[in-house]
């Protein structure tokens, strides 16, 4: 599976950015799905998680009523849109997916796009 994120990019605080991940290669069986970020100094983190049929979601407190994370199976694509974005949000953002197998889990990870939100 080989995961593509795009839609990052420079914007000021109080805007927004929608992030899209999509995915290619043999995808079926994959699970859930999500986003995390690593901003410079700092450990990578998850920012919001969807499960595979997108009805239950996970976020970060400190992105909950800003960001929404949604899945669309059919173009094999997930999307994180985020609103009302602060400099603390600066960050490269990663899209990670799930494939669980007989031996445990299988993880894939995008290479990243970078956030910039300036003041």
């Amino acid at each position: 599976v080989q995961l593509v994120e795009s839609g990052g990019g420079l914007v000021q605080a109080g805007g927004s950015l929608r992030l899209s991940c999509a995915a290619s290669g043999i995808t079926f069986g994959i699970n859930a799905m999500g986003w995390y970020r690593q901003a410079p100094g700092k450990q990578r983190e998850l920012v919001a998680a969807i499960t595979s049929g997108g009805r239950s979601t996970n976020y970060a407190d400190s992105v909950k009523g800003r960001f929404t994370i949604s899945r669309d199976n059919a173009k094999n694509t997930m999307y994180l849109q985020m609103n009302s974005l602060k400099p603390e949000d600066t960050a490269v953002y990663y899209c990670n997916a799930l494939r669980p197998v007989v031996a445990g889990t299988i993880t894939y990870w995008g290479q990243g796009t970078q956030v910039t939100v300036s003041s």
